[in-house]
Formats: C-alpha cells, structure tokens, sequence
C-alpha cells in the first residue's frame, strides 16, 4: 500500500495533499514548486524576475516576505511565511518562486526525485513593489497561473485563491498518518539489545528517552532506586518530546519514535465548505462530483445542479466501491493459486529436464564412436528447450507477482479508505478509486492465468537407423507449446545504407537476443515527394536495393518483419537522398552485339557499316538532366544519331525511326530531328572529330532540346515527352563516341541556329 501513499513529485510520503481536478493527489509543498506562470508578453517583467543581488534588509522587513524552503537551488516562498497577510493572501504568495539569475539567464528546469519537471518562473505577489510594477506595465504583459498534473499531465488553472482553491484530501492524510505510526510502532527496537536483531521495544522512559524490551527493562532499568520515579510509557504514547536538544543518538530515536504519534488521539475537526467556512457539508452534488453546503445553492453556483442527500451518496459510492474489491479480490486469489501452479511446473521441468538428459545419455553412449559427437548437438538442444521453458515461466512469475503486489496494495488502501467516517472526503476520491479498482480487475483478461508452457519435453530420440544414419540424428518430434509472437522491430544498419545515382541500398537485421521466428521482411518506401509508403521488397533477405527511383529527390524507407502469427512494428524511418545529377555509362547488357564498348563502357564504337544503337544504364522519368558525347572519330562522314529511346527500341537501325526513341542525326554540313521516321527542322552545322554533343532532357516541361560545340541545335526539338527515358545513341564503325556525365545543367544557353528551308 505504501506505493499508494507516495507523493508523485517527491517520492515520499503525502504531506497536506490536495486533490487536483483530475482526481490525483500532490503535496502542498510540491505544489508550490510545479506551479507555473506563463506570461503572454515578455517585455515588461515584474521587478523580482529581473536579475538581483542579495536583497537589502530594510526592503526585505517592508515587503514582509520571507523566503520558505528551497527546491534544487531555487527558493520558493513558504506556504504561511507572509507575515500579517490575509490567508488568502498568503496562498498566493505559495505560486510564486524566483531564480537567482534572472529572466534572461533562466532556461533550465528542476527536476523531482521522481522525474518530474519543475519550472520555478513563477510571478510575483499581489500587492508588492514587483506586482505594482506588473501592474503598470502594458495591457500586453497579462500573465495566468496553472499547475500540471504530474501524473497524466492534465493543466489546471489557479484562480484568485491560488493553491486554497484545490480542497484538501483529508482521507488520504490521515491514512499516511496511521501508516506512519503503524511502521515506527513496528520499527521500534530495544537499544540496549545485544541480540542481532534486536528485539522489539516494550516501553520508553521518559526521563532516560532510551526505549526497552522487557529483557532489558528488568536488567538496566528497574523499578527501584533512582529509577523509581521514572515514568514508563508505551514506545507510542511520549507525546510532545522536545526536540530542539541535541542529545545522544539513543535519544534522537526515541524522540523520532514518539513524534511519529502527535495528534494521533485528538478529535478530527469537521470538515467545512472550502468557500464557506462557517458551513459544514450536506449535499453532494452530482454535476461538479464534490460536496457542497447549503450556502453553495442558495449562492446560485450549483443552483441549476442536481444534488442528492451527502449520506445516501456515501452509501453509494461504498457499495461500489467494495462490490468492485469483490471482483479483484477473487483474480487476487486465483493468482496466488496460479502462482503455485507455475512454481510446481519450474520444479516439474527441472525434473523432467534431468530424465531426458539421463535417457538422452545412455542412449548415445551405447552407439559407436561417430555418435559421440552428435550426443553433445542434441544435449544442447534439451538444454535449450529447458532453459526456454524456465525463462517462459519466470517471465510469467514475475509479470504475475507484479500485477498482485499493484492489485493487493491497491485493495489496502481502498480497505483503509471505506473504514474512514467522512463522508465528503471518502466522496471526494471515490469516483477516481472506483474507475481505478475497476480497471484493476480488467487487466485479469481471459488468459492470464494459464501457464504459457508446458513442463512436458516432447523430446523423441529414435536410435534404431543404422550407423550411416548417426550424422543425421536429431529429435523426430519437438512441439512448441509456447505461442509464437510477431517478430520485434528490425533494426536498419546505418553504415550499410547507401544511395548511388538513383539506387538506394538498405540493410537490417534483428536485434540480438531475439527469439521469436521471422519468416521474412517487408520493405518500404515513398514516393520521393512525401508521398505515402508502398511496398517495395518482401523476402527473407536483409539486403536490398532499387533502382530506378527519381534523381534529386529525398526518400524515406521502413522495414518489418513477419511471420505466422503476423507483422511486427516498423523500424525506425530513414532518410536517402538520390543524386543531383546522373552518373552513368553505356549498357552492355542492353546493347546491340556489333556494339564495341571500351574504357570502362564510356567510350562506343561498331563492327558494322550499318547504324547499331546502344543505350544508357540510368532511367529518367522526372528532373532535369544533361549529358554529353564526345566525337573521338570521325571517318567518311556518317550520321551518327543521338537522343533518348525506351528500353525496347529497335536496335538494329538508326535511332528515331521507330515510335520508342527521339533523336536527332547529325553528318558534316546539318542535322535533322527524327522520330517515327520522321525527318523535320533541317539544321545547317554538322559535326566533325573532336566536336561536342549535348543532350538536354527537361522532364520538368517534357521537352528535349540538342546541344552542339555548347550552341543550341536549332528549336526545341521535341515537346510533351512523357514517361520513362533512357540515354541512346546509334553509329556505325566510321564513328567512335566518349560519353560524359554527371555534368550541371547549362545556365545560359546561346541562340539556336535557324533551321534551313
């Protein structure tokens, strides 16, 4: 139950816990620390939040103020430190915090023993030089107060009455009070035992402060002589113990022991109306969830509510409250059976592990040598299956035993809870107490209480084949009784990933100590724009790479692995970028075989006097490329042709007398532009030994335009191309062609030559 009774922030103890809007509970104290102020400008900031030295003592003792306790390095006032204030008043000042460094140095944030953030900027109280300054400030400098829930992080605004607005969780404090003496009552020892461990303390003496076990009492300290006007008590009852002396350690224990219970005995105060304090409780209402006084109606707030009798509705909330700890105490009690049940099956395992292991042995050692060194491969194997029974099993124990330490600590405290005798704090809590028992009995799902292994090994070894058969050896029979669940997330290996050109390669694997089957993997990747994920890859490889994706575009690729039982979850994305531009070479693979490729399959010439074509490795279908082709020779004065094709082009003529290439042939006087045998835009320059030809393919705005020594060849050759293109030249054995890629666009472009009639 102690889990229950911990304040979220500090990890201890509940000190003045306060109910947040969401049903949680906080410390006062640490409700100060995580309030937070947002400004709506920063230009004009109260006086305290600018950077400052020590304060002087004369403005300290006329603002009134002191300083509470300090959170890390950063003091916040005390909750009652305002002296001669109103309460309200001093609630406020218990929003407010400031830091040494001033405004424009502050960037961190504190941090609790529980790992909640604490943002100490917080604004100045109300009446003080700092909130004058506030005031007279621009209407732009408004500021407003909240508080965030530590646990599910829901905000709450303060208003006027700061932390006095959030009601107090009597229940709950004095909860922690009886848990607290409960545990100093059991903590405390003799401290004059020389029993290791002591033994538990009987009575106190007041005037010695040393506490006694009846032992001891009777040996050091009894009842006569000097020690007969000593005043014994219970180790509980010293209440009041001054403990502002130093003392001996003996003492200071006894003092802790005794302060634990003061005001253990005294009367609890009624509770009253938070904002009517003069009015006790005696309705509840059923909109706002909280208690309210007659007071609270007639001042028309819960006016329009529907409100119900405030002991009708503690019944209620109690009935449901203990018909709900009926359901979990029953899965409590089934889980302790379940638990016996997993232990006997680890003993079980153990046992039947052990009987194989002797039943494997004997039947090994009676074979022939070459048995030998199978034996040690199949004791492995019994090793191994044990081992993952045990580890199933365990697993299972522990999940278990979690689950019953939550659900038994949860039923506690709500036991402590209904024996309360308040009904407006018990109505307080009872909401949130009843949806959380509730959800408590919902994770018992169907299923939870069966053992997911079997302490069966379902182990045969045959030993009758013959000794040419011992190499293949193994257990003709192995049932896994343990369901099998999806494959983890696989993990991409950033070093292998890579892009080239337009190819992406990518690699992963599993991650290690990973059990579960995969039985492949699927890969993917967007469009390049953004776009959504599609499938590009499956397989059981780990390696994969794809080609013709766009150029100077970004892509981002996941993998998943699956097997019988289903998908895992995607890995982590990944980020690849394509090249800007086209590095790429002639396609031997592609080419027609009178084709000669040379110096690396950048440089082309032909066996043939008739035109033999040969295309580029690289695809575009979008962006901006340009390459060029270089004449190394020249002879008798072909025409060559050059342009682009699709990858099913006729090879065996020149290029453009089909419908799939677009190009544009050139001898030693002009050129024409040729498609589907179509001879058009005639153009005076041609071509010799040592001239240039640039290809331009704007996909951008479908259109291919000819270069020749950098001067534009004539109009626009070609317009509203579509689809996917690759790189494509046709000649014969009079002409040899380097080609040259990976070059920029051309930025400026000269006038093209006109076209002859």
């Amino acid at each position: 139950m102690e889990e229950e009774l911990k304040c979220p922030v500090c990890g201890s103890l509940f000190r003045e816990p306060i109910i947040l809007p969401c049903s949680h509970n906080v410390c006062l104290p640490c409700a100060r620390t995580i309030a937070v102020q947002t400004p709506d400008t920063e230009q004009h900031l109260p006086p305290m939040l600018q950077p400052r030295g020590p304060m002087p003592g004369a403005a300290a003792a006329g603002s009134g103020l002191g300083t509470g306790p300090a959170v890390g390095s950063v003091p916040v006032f005390d909750y009652e430190c305002a002296a001669g204030g109103s309460g309200d008043h001093v609630d406020k000042l218990s929003l407010h915090s400031e830091t040494d460094s001033g405004y424009g140095s502050y960037t961190p944030s504190l941090k609790s023993p529980n790992g909640v953030r604490v943002l100490p900027l917080v604004p100045a109280p109300p009446g003080s030089s700092a909130a004058a300054a506030a005031a007279a400030a621009p209407r732009g400098a408004a500021t407003s107060s909240s508080l965030t829930c530590p646990q599910c992080h829901r905000s709450a605004s303060l208003d006027q009455r700061g932390l006095r607005g959030f009601q107090r969780n009597r229940l709950l404090e004095a909860i922690v009070q009886r848990y607290q003496q409960g545990r100093a009552a059991a903590s405390a020892k003799c401290q004059l035992c020389d029993r290791s461990p002591p033994e538990p303390a009987a009575v106190l003496c007041e005037q010695c402060e040393v506490l006694y076990c009846a032992a001891c009492q009777l040996k050091c300290h009894p009842s006569r002589g000097p020690f007969a006007k000593h005043h014994l008590v219970p180790p509980l009852s010293l209440q009041g113990a001054s403990s502002g002396d130093g003392g001996s350690s003996n003492s200071g224990a006894s003092k802790a022991v005794a302060a634990v219970g003061v005001g253990a005995g005294g009367a609890r105060k009624f509770p009253t109306c938070t904002d009517h304090e003069l009015e006790n409780y005696s309705m509840y209402c059923v909109s706002c969830r909280s208690p309210v006084c007659y007071q609270c109606l007639e001042d028309g707030k819960h006016s329009k509510h529907e409100v119900k009798a405030l002991g009708a509705m503690w019944k209620q909330h109690k009935a449901q409250l203990s018909q709900a700890l009926n359901g979990v105490s029953d899965k409590a009690k089934e889980a302790k059976e379940f638990l016996v049940q997993l232990k006997n099956i680890l003993q079980q395992i153990q046992e039947n592990g052990l009987e194989y292991e002797a039943c494997l042995v004997a039947q090994c050692d009676a074979l022939v040598d070459a048995l030998t060194r199978q034996k040690a491969k199949l004791l492995t194997k019994v090793t191994k299956e044990r081992e993952h029974k045990l580890k199933v099993v365990w697993d299972q124990i522990n999940h278990c035993t979690l689950k019953l330490r939550q659900s038994t600590g949860l039923m506690e405290y709500c036991l402590e809870v209904i024996k309360e005798n308040d009904p407006s704090g018990f109505l307080q809590i009872s909401d949130a107490l009843i949806k959380r028992v509730q959800v408590s009995q919902e994770q018992w799902v169907k299923g939870a209480l069966e053992p997911k292994v079997s302490a069966e090994f379902d182990l045969t070894l045959d030993s009758e084949p013959l000794l040419q058969s011992i190499h293949q050896l193994d257990f003709i029979q192995m049932k896994c009784r343990v369901p099998i669940i999806v494959p983890p997330v696989p993990l991409l290996q950033l070093e292998k990933c890579c892009t080239r050109n337009n190819s992406v390669t990518l690699a992963w694997r599993m991650p290690p100590f990973s059990h579960n089957p995969v039985e492949g993997y699927i890969l993917e990747l967007d469009d390049g724009d953004g776009g959504q994920f599609r499938e590009v890859y499956v397989g059981k490889e780990t390696l994969c790479t794809i080609d013709g994706l766009h150029f100077n575009s970004t892509y981002n690729a996941r993998v998943k692995a699956f097997n019988s039982s289903g998908v895992g979850p995607y890995s982590k994305t990944v980020v690849l970028q394509t090249s800007d531009v086209a590095w790429f070479t002639f396609d031997p693979s592609s080419a027609h075989r009178d084709i000669v490729l040379s110096n690396d399959n950048q440089t082309a010439t032909c066996s043939s006097y008739d035109d033999r074509v040969v295309l580029g490795t690289a695809a575009f279908s979008k962006g901006v490329h340009y390459w060029e082709l270089h004449v190394d020779r020249y002879d008798n004065h072909p025409d060559p042709a050059f342009g682009i094709a699709r990858i099913n082009v006729v090879k065996d003529m020149m290029l453009g007398k089909d419908d799939k290439a677009w190009a544009m042939y050139v001898d030693n006087n002009r050129s024409w532009f040729m498609h589907c045998n179509s001879h058009t835009n005639r153009t005076e320059g041609g071509v010799s030994k040592g001239a240039t030809v640039g290809v331009l393919l704007d996909l951008n705005k479908h259109n291919l335009t000819f270069y020749i020594n950098g001067q534009q060849q004539g109009p626009t050759a070609f317009e509203n191309v579509e689809g996917v293109f690759l790189p494509a030249l046709s000649l014969n054995r009079n002409v040899q062609v380097t080609l040259h890629t990976g070059l920029e666009v051309p930025q400026s472009v000269k006038q093209p030559k006109l076209p002859s009639n």
